[in-house]
């Protein structure tokens, strides 16, 4: 079985938790019986949630970006008396814009969010579960991995990263009883764009309405797609044609459209 049966002592630990798809993963395995973990900056929104999910649900509030915070957590959720037999690398942001005219700090930070947080915390959490020969890891990356990202360049090399990082998981992991997936969205209504500075509507035109899937469902795909050991879990018929068509097209064929159709890019 490719997701550990939940028990009284095993805990699945959510990154990202507060809120959206983060959020939507914390009910689904409440509801299935997990004890969960909740993860992430806000310490009020947490509580609340863990208020509506009820016991089994236990909120940890960490900064992601602070390296002491993430090497911390592994020991936070032992303190619980809790086994992480599932680790959900879900949480991150975007920044928008062009490099030439970005923050270095908010960009710096960006990296440690999306891909120093998910580095470490499978350095920690990955030997104890493949000494006890079951585990399950899914790391959050996105259709953005497949294709480079003007306008967002940082935050499409970071969920290129994330993506490579965990095919080679599983390659490690094969024979261990521990399983690696990792879940590639396309546009998600969670308030993530608004965070990184798009408008609704500009990011809408440019990306078609069909691409959009509720971060109920997101969730659930990761979910099922963890579940079954599948490598790479795409939601939404559309989305996964139309990733397979830009992973088949070279890169400098993309750009132009990339380019024109980035909100980030358009004359304001």
């Amino acid at each position: 079985m490719a997701i550990p049966p939940p028990g009284d002592d095993r805990a699945a630990v959510v990154t990202g938790a507060s809120s959206g798809i983060g959020a939507e993963f914390a009910q689904i395995l409440s509801g299935r019986g997990y004890q969960v973990v909740l993860v992430a900056r806000s310490a009020d929104r947490l509580q609340e949630l863990a208020g509506r999910l009820g016991p089994r649900t236990h909120p940890l509030p960490a900064d992601l970006s602070d390296r002491a915070a993430r090497a911390s957590l592994l020991d936070r959720v032992a303190a619980l008396g809790l086994i992480p037999d599932i680790l959900i690398n879900n949480a991150g942001f975007s920044t928008l814009g062009v490099v030439a005219k970005s923050v270095p700090e908010h960009e710096v930070n960006l990296v440690e969010v999306d891909v120093a947080a998910v580095v470490d915390l499978c350095s920690r959490f990955l030997p104890g579960m493949v000494d006890r020969h079951r585990g399950a890891v899914l790391n959050v990356a996105s259709m953005a991995a497949f294709a480079p990202v003007p306008g967002q360049a940082a935050y499409g090399a970071a969920k290129a990263f994330v993506l490579s990082y965990t095919h080679s998981l599983r390659g490690e992991l094969r024979g261990t009883g521990v399983s690696a997936t990792a879940l590639c969205p396309g546009p998600v209504d969670t308030g993530f764009g608004e965070a990184a500075g798009f408008d609704k509507e500009e990011a809408e035109a440019a990306l078609p309405r069909v691409m959009w899937i509720p971060a109920d469902k997101v969730a659930q795909a990761g979910i099922d797609g963890l579940a079954a050991g599948k490598a790479v879990v795409i939601p939404g018929r559309v989305n996964r044609v139309a990733s397979a068509l830009v992973r088949v097209a070279p890169p400098e064929m993309l750009l132009p459209v990339l380019t024109r159709n980035h909100p980030a890019l358009k004359p304001h």
